[in-house]
């Protein structure tokens, strides 16, 4: 196949909202890939490079470049393209960079204009053209003539949507049938919506499952008899950090176990240490047992996958409870109830929050275990901070955003200075609608700009929802917004109405680790 092919079709997915005309294009482009390149095309279309970082920074793709005129015809092919980056990748020590340079060069002399776009913009990992895996499972389906549900299901337990494709268009729909959950082969996330309130989550679930929702790290455990194995959110295995977690699954009685949960580090009464605090233990790879000793972790278990040579994935999640209770002692189960009365989900709550904790997870009892995917089964409940503050600034944006102003840079009123201290960006919580009125008005505050970003007179006032203000290096004022998020403008407000950075710090301090004396005033 043609990389042009896999370019118009990028760019027409790119460029239509309309989920089924997504579908059907791509699904026209993964039918016509020979089988030997179905792997590599079809991770071309999701905006990933087969080999990954390849040491290729901006300022090196720019100058080739400027020096490497576009291809008037199209003609290479995606497994040329690909041998090249193989080339590059394995290119190293000394006289690499020329090298490099060289090999670069020659294959952007060999594309077009739009194919040298494409290739920079997946070579940086800025590829978004609207092809999301969701998407993606249902266009496979619909090449191969297929069920979407065995599909979905083939990519929840492997995790790589290209190798299902390779082995479904090559092989037939009887490949789906090898892809099942591996111990010790981690398999992505189910993650939650987000509920503003417990009579919307009671209107949605019904009868539900309401659990803690602490401020960890998540977790995935593989037991297979004495060896454990402890995967992250990414999927990587970070077992030799926390000897504590795997201890503790080694202490259950079960032979085969794959659990979901979440471990945090507590303070010695019980109440959580802010996640940067817990994220401490994740970052060092040297004194493990001292850090262990000065800062130990605690796990609780939300789910069960796989019990005893059973996969679990498909159950209801009662049934995946049931399994967790019989193999679990009850201190390493999250605290739970279920519930179909909003006035005992209204005190679990308020208990969850008040021994310090984000907030709560609520689960329909009927759910199965949607690997990777952001089902509406499971819904989080949690308390947010909101603060007025300034726009500084704002990045363009890319993929469906493009040419619109995205990336909000904010700021907290400095009183002292009569500055504004940046503590954040955010794109999130941003509509259509929203987008164009704000670059639009952005534009008539700039007063500069560079490749990327355009900056602005300090005006507009902005109210921002985030779950955590935590400690940063980033910005001058040490502080940062974690999971911010744009609730609306404020046209009301004038930027001395904004929150000031001493307001910022005071929530920090109420939440902040204690030993960390560094962001403590006197």
């Amino acid at each position: 196949m043609r990389l042009i092919e896999i370019v118009e079709t990028s760019h027409d997915v790119s460029q239509t909202r309309a989920r089924l005309r997504k579908i059907e294009r791509l699904a026209q482009c993964l039918g016509q890939m020979p089988p030997q390149e179905i792997l590599i095309g079809t991770r071309y279309l999701t905006g990933n490079l087969p080999q990954g970082r390849i040491g290729l920074g901006p300022s090196i793709l720019r100058k080739v470049l400027a020096r490497t005129p576009a291809a008037t015809q199209a003609s290479l092919a995606i497994a040329e393209v690909d041998r090249r980056f193989r080339d590059l990748a394995d290119t190293q020590g000394a006289g690499s960079t020329r090298r490099r340079e060289q090999v670069l060069g020659e294959l952007f002399a060999r594309a077009t204009a739009d194919e040298q776009r494409f290739l920079v913009r997946l070579v940086v990992g800025e590829l978004r053209q609207g092809a999301l895996e969701g998407i993606m499972i249902e266009a496979l389906a619909r090449a191969a003539s297929c069920d979407r549900a065995p599909v979905r299901r083939a990519v929840m337990v492997s995790g790589d949507l290209a190798t299902v494709a390779q082995a479904l268009l090559s092989e037939g729909h009887s490949a789906l049938d090898r892809f099942r959950l591996q111990l010790m082969t981690p398999v992505q996330p189910m993650l939650a919506q987000t509920a503003e309130d417990v009579p919307e989550t009671l209107e949605k679930l019904k009868h539900a499952i309401f659990e803690l929702k602490m401020d960890g790290v998540r977790v995935q455990v593989h037991k297979d008899r004495s060896v454990v194995r402890v995967f992250t959110r990414r999927l990587n295995d970070v077992s030799q950090a926390v000897p504590e977690v795997v201890d503790a699954v080694k202490s259950i009685p079960a032979t085969q176990l794959i659990l979901d949960g979440e471990t945090i580090a507590l303070r010695e009464d019980a109440r959580p240490f802010p996640f940067q605090t817990t994220m401490r233990r994740f970052g060092r790879k040297t004194d493990v047992e001292g850090m262990r000793t000065e800062l130990p972790l605690s796990v609780y278990f939300f789910d069960c996958l796989h019990f005893e040579g059973e996969d679990l994935i498909e159950r209801k999640l009662e049934e995946r409870h049931a399994a967790m209770e019989d193999a679990l002692a009850d201190a390493l189960i999250m605290p739970k109830i279920a519930s179909s009365d909003p006035i005992e989900a209204e005190a679990f709550l308020a208990r969850a929050l008040e021994q310090g904790h984000e907030g709560i997870m609520a689960k329909a009892l009927d759910s199965t275990y949607e690997a990777g995917n952001r089902g509406s089964a499971w819904l989080k409940l949690k308390m947010a901070h909101s603060l007025d503050l300034v726009v500084l600034a704002a990045e363009w944006g890319s993929g469906r955003r493009r040419g619109w102003l995205s990336n909000l840079h904010l700021g907290a009123r400095d009183v002292d200075t009569g500055q504004f201290a940046m503590i954040g960006k955010t794109f999130k919580g941003l509509t259509d609608k929203t987008l164009q009125w704000q670059t639009k008005r952005l534009l008539e505050l700039e007063v500069g700009r560079n490749e990327h970003t355009v900056y602005v007179r300090p005006e507009l006032v902005v109210e921002i929802a985030c779950n955590e203000i935590q400690a940063s290096s980033r910005y001058a004022s040490g502080l940062a917004l974690r999971f911010a998020r744009v609730k609306r403008y404020r046209a009301d407000k004038q930027t001395q109405d904004a929150d000031t950075i001493e307001t910022v710090r005071a929530i920090f301090q109420r939440t902040a680790d204690p030993s960390d004396a560094r962001y403590h005033r006197a």
